[in-house]
């Protein structure tokens, strides 16, 4: 190492990240993603099982039967991967058959694939938007829609979580300013907190300030929605969005994938010249596949559901019954709120001591002062697998001191 400086700053950083219990770390799991998983331990990284109370696995279609067969099928008719960006010779008929059922799905002219959602959020403002705009954009959005806003040069303005006098405020200020487009970005599920965005409101602003509306609806595809369209279904917008971004890997069979459905217009110009798409090799067919079974599924399968949210009813409630604080209305994501880094990673390792799998999150992940385990419910859980998780929690949360 010729520059020794800079390797003693970066171990630096690193013991300050682990001395405010900021570290992450990752567990090894050897089996398929369900409601039971096994992981390797160290350091023998002898096998064992666990309860997963951390997955995006909504619909428990990690290790649906159906999407490992269209994977597999579309391994043997059209091979492991494109080796090519789409625009030379990347492009699969199953990515356009995906593009126009996702479309359809989701009551948009048109869609554009991109290998994740971070990818389609990097690359859709800057393509669309320039100096003379404004995004606003609210506080707690996903950090793909924080970074691909810090890419484009349109003014930015933020107004906080889900405070429509505060949205206003920032449209009068972008309006008052002469922005030439004015865009309202939002995640349509705010992940780390579990609520749902003010979608009706925001819609309503919009059409007073002439603003167009983007969200970001990756953890309420499938989750949201009478046919599982997400929160624009939900909350009743699904005509008044002009952009909607997601992804393929949560509740859509969790492998990788993410895209932006809009009108035709706003999609041909992605095409022709958002960064992450032309510049990325395009998603393997496999994959692509495997989620047009997905999408088969929530459309005729409405019970999983309704399943996941009686599983994120009976959960929340009990947990609330023990004395939890818990954050989170109306979605299957429900934190326990804990507050110290330190502390969350202490109640995670009690979960670890009863079996189950959930993650502390710190900052920055989250707001200092605001660390929590973040659990997430799934229509793979039978009532057995939810009753242990309900006494595996409350047990650790006593050994750990998070309740009396």
């Amino acid at each position: 190492m010729h520059n020794q400086p800079f390797y003693n700053q970066i171990q630096a950083t690193l013991a300050d990240i682990d001395a405010q219990g900021l570290t992450k770390h990752e567990v090894s799991i050897t089996s398929e993603q369900s409601a039971h998983i096994q992981t390797a331990v160290e350091p023998q990284r002898q096998s064992v099982e666990m309860l997963n109370l951390c997955a995006n696995n909504y619909l428990g279609l990690a290790n649906e039967p159906r999407l490992i067969a269209s994977a597999k099928k579309a391994l043997d008719e059209n091979g492991y991967g494109m080796a090519s960006v789409r625009f030379i010779c990347g492009t699969s008929s199953l990515h356009h058959a995906l593009e126009t059922r996702l479309a359809n799905f989701l009551q948009q002219d048109a869609c554009i694939l991109y290998s994740s959602c971070f990818d389609a959020n990097t690359g859709l403002f800057e393509t669309l938007l320039g100096e003379p705009d404004a995004i606003i954009s609210d506080s707690l959005n996903h950090a793909s829609i924080i970074d691909g806003i810090r890419l484009c040069k349109a003014k930015r303005y933020r107004y906080q979580n889900n405070d429509m006098q505060d949205l206003e405020t920032q449209l009068a200020a972008a309006k008052s300013a002469h922005a030439r487009h004015i865009m309202i970005a939002t995640d349509g599920v705010f992940s780390m907190d579990g609520t749902i965005a003010n979608l009706p409101v925001i819609c309503d602003l919009a059409a007073a300030y002439g603003a167009l509306v983007m969200v970001d609806d990756s953890h309420a595809v499938g989750v949201l929605g009478a046919q599982g369209r997400g929160s624009i279904e939900h909350c009743d917008v699904m005509n008044r969005v002009d952009i909607v971004t997601g992804t393929l890997g949560k509740a859509l069979g969790g492998a990788s994938g993410g895209y932006v459905a809009a009108s035709a217009s706003v999609v041909e110009l992605l095409r022709q010249r958002s960064r992450p798409y032309l510049f990325s090799n395009a998603l393997a067919p496999m994959i692509t596949a495997a989620s047009l079974t997905a999408l088969d599924i929530v459309e005729a399968e409405p019970q999983r559901r309704q399943t996941l949210q009686r599983n994120a009813e009976q959960f929340s409630s009990a947990l609330t019954q023990a004395g939890f604080d818990l954050a989170g209305e109306g979605h299957p994501i429900i934190p326990i709120m804990v507050g110290d880094a330190n502390r969350a990673q202490a109640f995670s390792q009690a979960l670890a001591s009863q079996g189950i799998l959930a993650s502390a999150f710190a900052y920055p992940v989250v707001p200092a002062g605001k660390a929590r385990i973040r659990t997430q419910m799934s229509s793979a859980f039978d009532e057995n697998t939810l009753a242990q998780a309900i006494a595996g929690v409350i047990a650790a949360g006593k050994s750990a001191g998070i309740i009396a």
